[in-house]
């Protein structure tokens, strides 16, 4: 076979291919939107339990998880659509995007018998990004935090690098395999634990992180 030839017998190959990676793609758009769904409506049900302890924070976490899932619910229907999920451009105060995770995750942290905290350093510049789904990232790892970890969640950010290093610490043993090939696996597709983690990391990186 010669190499045009080669060409040619690739080219229909390509174009097989190519409908498939579309709905490949798109399957993981809904099952990350679907992810995206359960969590906060499980966050709002233990958000009701704590109520009963401290109804005013407790009602206010009731009322972000609710928006969250209506941001999920858009990026179901974007993903239904075949559109990747929208994204706003703010000026995001971080120091209070930090507060903000806080006060909606401390009242759901009660009942683990945990605790969610923030931790001060120096000054914090705003970010240019979606506050939405900043909010959305660090919060997966939070419930990464509470679900698999130990110990206090602890929120920090500091300037580094021309732009803000979010933290989220916790004293549990660490994930058992590596971060990276968590978040690989979620990408393509495979493997049972990872998809919070693979919807910060893409966030992040829409986010130049």
């Amino acid at each position: 076979m010669t190499g045009a030839q080669a060409v040619l017998a690739l080219a229909p190959a390509a174009l097989a291919l190519a409908p498939w990676l579309a709905a490949r793609r798109r399957l993981e758009r809904v099952a990350r939107a679907g992810h995206e769904l359960r969590a906060p409506l499980c966050a709002a049900r233990l958000a009701v339990h704590a109520a009963a302890r401290d109804p005013g924070p407790a009602l206010a976490a009731v009322d972000r998880e609710l928006e969250r899932a209506a941001l999920a619910l858009a990026d179901l229907e974007a993903a239904r659509a075949g559109r990747p999920p929208a994204q706003r451009r703010d000026r995001v105060d971080v120091a209070a995007l930090l507060d903000e995770v806080r006060g909606g995750w401390a009242p759901l942290a009660w009942p683990l018998d945990r605790e969610v905290r923030v931790e001060r350093g120096g000054p914090v510049p705003a970010v240019a990004g979606d506050a939405r789904r900043l909010a959305q990232a660090v919060g997966n790892l939070v419930a990464n935090a509470l679900e698999h970890g130990d110990g206090p969640v602890v929120l920090r950010a500091r300037a580094a690098g021309g732009g803000v290093r979010i933290e989220v610490d916790d004293a549990g043993g660490g994930l058992a395999v590596p971060l990276a090939r968590l978040v690989r696996r979620r990408r393509s597709g495979r493997g049972a634990r990872g998809r919070g983690l693979a919807i910060a990391a893409a966030i992040a990186r829409r986010h130049g992180g």
